[in-house]
């Protein structure tokens, strides 16, 4: 497609929390926009919402909602990504979708900027959104890996809850109070609104992110595992996870352990090839308590890596904490940059 210097682009999914935030990224980064259509469940249509000075109609979205749209940006759940988002691609729109549905299908990119750029190239008409805990960690360990090589990882992660919507965001709220009362907390969604248990968040920490593989890992953890995989285009490296749901709001945490190939490598030379990586902060002093939070991460697009350490018994061992805002750069952000590179490198 020949590059033109604004773009027909509709955001699926607008209302929600992700959505909400494209559409601020978008009028914050001075996207080239013709026209913007916002689009959501019947539910939600007839919404009125603003994008700069200007009030736009929320539309229900449908096949014909994607005629003359160039960029279609879909986060409003995987069913109506499969349903959708072949449609937009069949009228001529290219999808990047933040959902779960396309991220393992082997015809569609699951991209990094940071990282995997380029694969943005051989897309088809959709490309994939990885899971927000996967985006922060691959953008961490990438220049690690690029740098030193790497062949094992293991992952312990801290997630906020609002990676599991806004509903559960509320009953945390409400959890709280109630615990703060002395009343008997009430737990209706976690860890899966779907599941035959329900478990209080508030004050507490669940080991279960989605329900339960037959390998006793759950699907969150197998995430990680086959998107860092894809991502890193490296099926042979090592990867193991343990996924876990904390009663904070904002920005997942996650303890990464790697095994790089080289010897004699040093902490020294980590914090160099960080410091150097586009969207990455190192925040690391010990001596000064210098480290990410999720808090400190809130509201900010960049990946933040600190504590970064050797292990004791295996000098090729590292140990980092990364930290990073999932609605911003583990969503709404990292969708945007493919956006951004689309256009950039004329990949439409």
């Amino acid at each position: 497609m020949t590059e033109k210097k604004a773009y027909n682009v509709a955001v699926v999914g607008a209302t929600g929390a992700v959505g909400q935030k494209i559409m601020q990224l978008l009028e914050n980064k001075s996207f080239p926009i013709n026209e913007l259509k916002l689009l959501s469940s019947k539910r939600s249509a007839g919404k009125k919402l603003l994008f700069g000075n200007k009030e736009i109609t929320v539309e229900e979205a449908t096949p014909d909602s994607f005629k003359g749209v160039d960029i279609a940006l879909f986060s409003a759940g995987g069913s109506i990504s499969k349903e959708l988002a072949p449609e937009a691609v069949k009228r001529g729109a290219v999808v990047v979708d933040n959902t779960s549905a396309y991220r393992m299908d082997e015809h569609v990119p699951l991209v990094v900027p940071e990282v995997n750029n380029e694969d943005i190239a051989n897309h088809k008409g959709i490309i994939a959104n990885p899971n927000c805990s996967t985006i922060q960690m691959v953008a961490a360990l990438h220049p690690i890996k690029k740098s030193f090589g790497m062949n094992r990882i293991i992952v312990s992660t801290y997630q906020a809850v609002s990676g599991a919507g806004a509903k559960a965001t509320e009953e945390l709220k409400v959890q709280a109070q109630q615990f703060l009362n002395e009343e008997e907390m009430e737990a209706n969604l976690l860890p899966v609104s779907g599941d035959k248990k329900h478990y209080p968040i508030a004050f507490n920490a669940l080991p279960q992110i989605d329900v339960f593989g037959d390998n006793g890992y759950t699907f969150e953890e197998m995430k990680m595992i086959n998107e860092t995989k894809k991502i890193m285009h490296d099926e042979a490296i090592s990867v193991a996870a343990t996924c876990v749901r904390l009663p904070f709001f904002t920005s997942h945490a996650e303890s990464v352990y790697i095994e790089v190939d080289q010897d004699g490598v040093e902490v020294a030379d980590l914090w160099k090839v960080l410091e150097a990586a586009d969207g990455i902060v190192l925040q690391d002093n010990p001596d000064a308590q210098e480290y990410p939070t999720p808090l400190s991460a809130a509201d900010k697009e960049d990946v933040f890596v600190g504590r970064v350490r050797k292990d004791l018994d295996n000098p090729k061992g590292f140990h980092l904490w990364v930290v990073s805002d999932n609605l911003l750069k583990g969503a709404a952000w990292n969708t945007v940059q493919i956006a951004q590179s689309l256009i950039k490198n004329n990949w439409l």
